[in-house]
């Protein structure tokens, strides 16, 4: 029999391909009592991941879940394209910068050809791998253990490592930013790191599609007043652009 944790994981997964379960096929094909599946529901939509309905549960389709790079790059890629572009642009010569690791981070990448002399930190494989070839950007990559699913690189070596240093810019990829939950992300890892590269860097710079805004997910990187600019496009809510704007936070719209 397998363990809750794993059950929990797999009701999950189901949750995600047909968008709704029931209680008694759970209890069936995981042979448990209908007790157990109902507290794992319980448990499931406290995460926020689930609602509870009359015999099942159905997804929260506004909760972030962790799905891979691959996956996400092809979700809203033009409008990433552009909004990369403008976070490109806030990029000078001399700067040293971290690039979170992300699908519309990693679209910064052939955007920085051209500028001269960058220091550049990252914990992502992928924009290693394309950097490597620039003269001009002395790279260093965060060691660590990897995050297959994300090609991004976290844990305590990561988070050591990037204290010895000081960055002008980070650029921080988004999973979920709402008003209320801050700026989130699925995976606790990842999200320790993030919050020790928001620690060294003067200025946070969060980059997001308009599909980010109202969503959430387990782990808290940042309350979206700790960030200095925004780069979005102009799908993003009314109210999110004036309570940023509020709070001081520069909104940068990449397709106005």
């Amino acid at each position: 029999m397998i363990n809750t944790l794993k059950r929990r994981e797999l009701i999950i997964d189901q949750l995600c391909r047909e968008g709704s379960v029931r209680v008694e096929e759970l209890s069936g094909q995981y042979d448990v009592s209908s007790v157990t599946i109902r507290n794992d529901l319980r448990y499931l939509e406290r995460s926020g991941c689930a609602v509870r309905a009359y015999g099942g549960a159905k997804l929260n389709k506004q909760f972030v879940f962790d799905r891979p790079l691959q996956d996400k790059g092809r979700i809203n890629r033009d409008v990433k394209y552009t909004i990369a572009c403008a976070a490109a642009a806030l990029v000078n010569d001399g700067d040293s910068i971290i690039l979170d690791s992300g699908s519309t981070i990693s679209q910064m990448v052939p955007q920085l050809q051209g500028k001269q002399e960058l220091v550049v930190m990252t914990n992502a494989l992928n924009i290693a791998f394309e950097l490597a070839s620039n003269e001009q950007v002395d790279l260093m990559v965060i060691g660590g253990s990897v995050r297959r699913k994300s090609w991004s690189l976290y844990g305590p070596s990561a988070e050591q490592h990037i204290r010895q240093y000081r960055f002008d810019k980070l650029f921080l990829g988004v999973d979920g930013f709402d008003l209320v939950s801050g700026i989130t992300t699925p995976n606790p890892g990842e999200a320790q790191l993030n919050r020790a590269m928001c620690d060294v860097a003067r200025e946070v710079i969060a980059v997001a599609d308009a599909s980010k805004f109202g969503r959430t997910s387990f782990c808290m990187i940042r309350e979206i007043g700790q960030i200095q600019k925004l780069v979005t496009d102009s799908g993003i809510p009314e109210e999110y652009r004036r309570k940023l704007q509020s709070l001081g936070v520069e909104v940068i719209i990449a397709d106005s």
